[in-house]
């Protein structure tokens, strides 16, 4: 047994591949299915927001390459390869861009040479940190990202595994404060609302079965992640909400892309 695979437990139901399992994908295992199946008991719809997520970033990410001239992406808390990853979207665009992939899933660690296969005129890199790991982070994504150069920075339903608020919110300023003038805060987050009692049930649930535990937050305090930002039009929303091709129904996922 591989180190990588030592690690990978599939005894408990992991967030990345139920929301792999959500998506359509093969990267998860029965343990994952079941507890998908649960939450999506207590909150029918739950299983749309793997999908309006990815969406959002698609769009998001096309935006900035198309309209910012955004050529450098740092995706930290990458998730399961699924279709369209972030260098896709934005090798489309620009085959010459960089992208850094970030996550500390041993599953994911696993996969990711399929996050590798970029442009030959582009960079594609992954590096296995924690979110915490900041100052690690920014080292190693110097190698193969120009820091001096506005970067998109990708936090995609990440910062709900950092429980404490000022925690989350430190880590998310002090990444930012490292990224040139010009640079953007992609980021996503699961929402609690008073008139969604069924998704804090399926977030209970998970958190007493699944792991890592996740933290919800109302949409202002999602906002707050963007202070000191440009926030670009339509603010921080339903991820559905930002600048859709077609109308679809809102999810408790907000998101929002500010500009530093």
């Amino acid at each position: 047994m591989t180190d990588i695979e030592s690690r990978i437990d599939t005894s408990r139901p992991h967030t990345a591949r139920i929301w792999n399992y959500w998506t359509g994908g093969k990267d998860n295992y029965p343990v994952d299915r079941e507890a998908g199946d649960q939450i999506r008991e207590l909150h029918p719809g739950i299983g749309e927001y793997a999908k309006a997520d990815r969406l959002f970033l698609g769009r998001a990410v096309r935006y900035l390459a198309e309209q910012e001239g955004i050529r450098q992406f740092l995706d930290i808390g990458t998730g399961l390869p699924s279709a369209d990853n972030t260098h896709e979207v934005a090798q489309r665009v620009a085959p010459d861009a960089r992208v850094v992939y970030v996550d500390n899933d041993p599953l994911v660690l696993a996969h990711a040479r399929a996050l590798l296969v970029g442009t030959p005129e582009g960079r594609t890199d992954y590096l296995d940190a924690d979110l915490r790991d900041v100052d690690t982070i920014l080292a190693a994504a110097a190698k193969t990202l120009d820091l001096s150069q506005p970067v998109a920075l990708m936090l995609l339903g990440v910062v709900i595994f950092i429980e404490d608020d000022e925690e989350s919110y430190a880590i998310v300023r002090r990444l930012m404060d490292a990224l040139a003038p010009g640079s953007h805060l992609v980021l996503s987050h699961t929402v609690t609302h008073p008139d969604m009692a069924d998704v804090d049930a399926a977030v209970a649930f998970w958190n007493e079965h699944g792991t890592p535990k996740l933290t919800q937050r109302t949409p202002a305090a999602v906002a707050r992640y963007f202070d000191g930002l440009e926030l670009l039009d339509p603010g921080v929303v339903s991820c559905s909400a930002w600048r859709p091709e077609t109308v679809t129904p809102d999810v408790a996922m907000y998101a929002g892309v500010g500009r530093k």
